[in-house]
């Protein structure tokens, strides 16, 4: 298949005019995937964090071949101190131990000041710890023009050897914000923004991400946010996922199919889709409840208690979880 020969896409529009089978030339079977899992803050039973387990799931984690994303929202950020929030970061590194990679949130919402020198502040005790910052979107930006917000990411990252933007829906945060294709472009052309997390569950704006990606600048990475679309990955996409946390060793196994051509690929994510789907239901920030209540019952983590501002799921909940984890091979 000769993907330099795709046509590209210029605006959701255009996407609506697309055959099924021109979608199909769009994938890209045999390529290797990044993935990233955004890891879930557990707690024990009393509400305290579970820090052994935190750190377990770390290192299998990494262990498995996907890199861990710490203080995100699947690890409760917008409810963290700041002292949480350094403690979270020194557990990660002592976990993982020197040189190993990771993500850390930069969530400046709950903070006041000058928004640039807030991020700064963030990206650099993330540095700190060897880790490499991801910029949450600020409702103090909402609705600004494509050149203030560019200008603002520009400002902040300009020190940094490295850095990922966050494009992030508002049902997963009240901070959110899909940007237009403009802005999405000028932060593109932000030298040390080497990727963005996409996380609109909109599979045809990501195919325009990629699309612009692809046309404007070939080495940036869009991570897929999408737990209700995980096969982005198909399309050029990699992932940066609150449901690669569940079972991060399923979602590396299905990476290597994709990565091999073997068809055992689409059997293990139907598996995770089907897990997906179920989390990522309305009201989306409950996944985080989904996720203690999953990795609880095949004893990853002492409880299935959550930050206790989450919101909960029902209690038929975690009968449902069991029969995801059953069909991924993690239950007997």
């Amino acid at each position: 298949m000769n993907m330099s020969s795709t046509r590209p896409l210029s605006s959701p529009a255009s996407l609506e005019n697309l055959t099924i089978a021109e979608l199909i030339e769009r994938q890209k079977p045999g390529r290797k995937v990044k993935g990233i899992a955004a890891s879930l803050l557990p707690f024990q039973q009393d509400g305290r964090i579970a820090v052994d387990a935190f750190q377990k799931n770390l290192v299998a984690t990494h262990q498995s071949g996907l890199m861990n994303a710490v203080n995100m929202d699947t690890g409760y950020v917008n409810y963290l101190s700041q002292a949480e929030k350094q403690q979270i970061l020194g557990w990660t590194r002592e976990a993982l131990g020197n040189g190993v990679p990771f993500v850390a949130g930069a969530f400046v919402e709950n903070s006041s000041g000058d928004i640039v020198g807030l991020y700064i502040r963030e990206m650099e005790g993330i540095v700190e710890y060897g880790g490499t910052p991801i910029l949450f979107q600020t409702a103090r930006l909402r609705g600004q023009s494509p050149q203030h917000i560019a200008g603002v990411y520009e400002q902040a990252s300009r020190d940094f050897p490295e850095v990922l933007a966050f494009e992030l829906g508002p049902m997963f945060a009240a901070s959110g914000e899909i940007f237009d294709k403009e802005t999405v472009r000028r932060l593109m052309d932000i030298p040390h923004i080497t990727g963005m997390k996409h996380s609109s569950l909109n599979r045809m704006l990501e195919l325009e991400r990629l699309s612009l990606r692809d046309r404007h600048r070939p080495d940036f990475r869009i991570y897929t946010g999408n737990d209700l679309g995980i096969n982005m990955i198909e399309f050029g996409s990699d992932y940066l996922l609150g449901l690669a946390a569940f079972a991060p060793e399923k979602f590396a196994a299905r990476d290597r199919f994709w990565e091999n051509g073997n068809p055992e690929y689409y059997g293990l994510a139907d598996a995770l889709q089907y897990l997906g789907n179920l989390a990522f239901r309305d009201p989306v920030p409950a996944y985080k409840h989904s996720a203690a209540i999953f990795l609880h019952a095949i004893g990853r983590i002492p409880s299935n208690q959550t930050h206790p501002q989450n919101p909960r799921r029902p209690e038929w909940e975690s009968a449902a979880l069991r029969d995801c984890a059953y069909r991924l091979g993690l239950l007997g």
